[in-house]
């Protein structure tokens, strides 16, 4: 019976769900076991026709799951249940089933196959959504709206820009899946502590034999597993973009806020309900669901570096957290990353709004342009600094617009004329490079 929203599908992409899937890791575990067979046939250990029976009969077609959990039921050994499921399925043949083999030989390569199917699934996905990002880029890139600091307004930005600071910390995730490739798809086939004795004179061609038939690096050396520290770097990188997607929703679900309403959510006006209350309601509950997914995605790092801490040659610590943290932060992280890119491709923006928003503070948002406007009349800029503060404060205090007390105040009149001040003023006058970084991003490769 499910159980966890995982298991009843309300969390998960059918890509995912299906890499994960029992049946398919049952899959992974066979291939494997084939891999070895022929690896064992090629250097001459074993028979070729064996190994071609083995091969023949590794597949979820002979070898079933229910089969598999009847015997562990009785030997309380999966991976040796496996084994014996198989060797069933291949007649005289199965006397070959395993040969050389310890149980995480096989366990750590099937890992590394799935993760190798999730990897790709999540790397196209990284790749299509910075493909949305630059989309939003270009068409935002000259949208002014207010940048914000501690919460409280800065300096203007445009839209186009943001899209283009959270873009270039998705390329920069591209590259750390790329470079964490080459050190968690690695599978290993080394025997009980690391050593190979069970294989043989043949042993380090057997191990690149397999690894080379299912498309896996080498791990240079082992125990009886993989040192962890390959998939505590995976779920450390898995953990660094479900913070970025976090990060990036949490912003949508603060400008989505009535006092602001610059950005929102698509929302199903004929059949979307908000609330089972409040008929006005319109959450940005996608980016809330993103940020409480994102922080069980991190919550799994910490297992993931505690299953670095092993007794010896290997211990079974990892074993029971490796089933959870696996698939449950390659799920997790590939499904909220498919939301993040429906939801930012689908964006809503009101630009007006945005505008709105810029004249919130008076003007007094632009003090620094004026400031930098004293400074290349030649005043010095300590006390070009220090007048502007006084005079944001008395615009506050006075409930007066800056320009004007700007136009009262005899030093700043004598330096600057309305005009000067009028386009220090002005927004779209002092957004800097803003724009070109947005175009950059939105043509980048």
């Amino acid at each position: 019976m499910p159980i966890l929203p995982i298991d009843t599908r309300r969390y998960g992409t059918s890509e995912l769900l299906e890499i994960f899937d029992e049946e398919n890791r049952l899959q992974k575990l066979l291939d494997v076991e084939a891999a070895l067979a022929l690896a064992h046939a090629k250097v001459g250990t074993i028979p070729q026709t064996d190994a071609q029976k083995i091969a023949e009969m590794a597949s979820t077609r002979y070898v079933k799951v229910e089969r598999v959990k009847v015997i562990e039921k009785e030997i309380k050994h999966d991976l040796a249940s496996m084994v014996r499921a198989l060797s069933e399925q291949c007649g005289s043949s199965g006397a070959y089933v395993h040969l050389g083999a310890t149980s995480y030989d096989i366990v750590d390569t099937a890992n590394a196959l799935q993760l190798k199917d999730a990897l790709s699934v999540i790397g196209k996905k990284l790749v299509e959504f910075k493909g949305v990002l630059q989309n939003q880029a270009g068409v935002y890139k000259a949208t002014v709206m207010i940048g914000r600091t501690h919460g409280q307004h800065a300096l203007p930005i445009t839209l186009g820009f943001k899209f283009a600071v959270w873009g270039y910390e998705v390329s920069r995730h591209l590259q750390r899946l790329d470079e964490c490739k080459k050190r968690v798809l690695a599978g290993k086939i080394s025997g009980a502590v690391g050593t190979q004795a069970s294989l043989g004179e043949h042993a380090s061609e057997i191990q690149a034999l397999v690894m080379e038939r299912l498309g896996l690096s080498v791990a240079e050396i082992s125990t009886q597993i993989v040192q962890r520290d390959r998939y505590a770097e995976l779920i450390g990188l898995y953990a660094l973009v479900a913070s970025s997607l976090e990060n990036f929703a949490t912003e949508i679900r603060e400008l989505q806020r009535p006092e602001i309403a610059e950005v929102f959510e698509s929302f199903e006006a004929k059949k979307q309900v908000g609330s089972s209350t409040m008929p006005h309601k319109q959450n940005p509950e996608i980016c809330e669901r993103v940020c409480g997914l994102a922080r069980i995605v991190r919550s799994l790092e910490l297992p993931a570096l505690e299953n670095m801490v092993t007794w010896h040659e290997r211990d079974l610590t990892q074993s029971s957290a490796e089933r959870f943290i696996l698939p449950q932060s390659s799920i997790l992280l590939d499904y909220i990353l498919s939301l993040m890119i429906n939801l930012i491709a689908n964006l809503r923006v009101d630009s007006h709004r945005m505008l709105q928003n810029l004249s919130i503070t008076g003007g007094r948002s632009m003090s620094e342009s004026v400031m930098m406007a004293l400074v290349k009349k030649g005043v010095n800029r300590q006390q070009a600094h220090e007048l502007l503060r006084q005079l944001t404060i008395k615009s506050t205090t006075e409930s007066k617009p800056f320009k004007q007390v700007l136009l009262e105040d005899p030093f700043v009149s004598r330096q600057l004329t309305e005009t000067e001040i009028d386009t220090a003023l002005d927004p779209k006058n002092y957004l800097g490079t803003a724009i070109q970084q947005a175009e950059h991003f939105a043509k980048s490769p």
